[in-house]
């Protein structure tokens, strides 16, 4: 094997590398992002279960009354993410809702 051979070969043996560890990094970031939403989505069929429990079918309360009780508990009732959580404070939508 010539010099110039063998260093083709490191070079592109260095650039597979580099392209293996970019993958490896992009696999990293999706684990992490799983990770994130499975602890998202415990945490809110926790609350929906301790909601289900806390109010057994029968009780006397109002529509109105029950979705700001919801929306006060840390979830959507807005039609764009009804049900989901509210990670980040004040949702517009389900105020504007809840205001009608």
């Amino acid at each position: 094997m010539d010099k110039q051979s063998l260093f083709m070969q490191v070079s592109n043996l260095e650039e597979r590398i580099g392209e293996l560890y970019g993958e490896l990094g992009n696999l990293k970031q999706k684990i992490v992002d799983l990770l994130e939403e499975n602890q998202r989505l415990i945490l809110e069929n926790q609350q929906l279960q301790a909601q289900l429990q806390g109010n057994p079918e029968g009780t006397s309360t109002s529509g109105r009354e029950n979705l700001w009780r919801i929306y006060h508990e840390g979830f959507h009732i807005c039609n764009v993410k009804y049900g989901s959580l509210r990670t980040e404070g004040e949702c517009l939508f389900c105020l504007a809702f809840l205001q009608k």
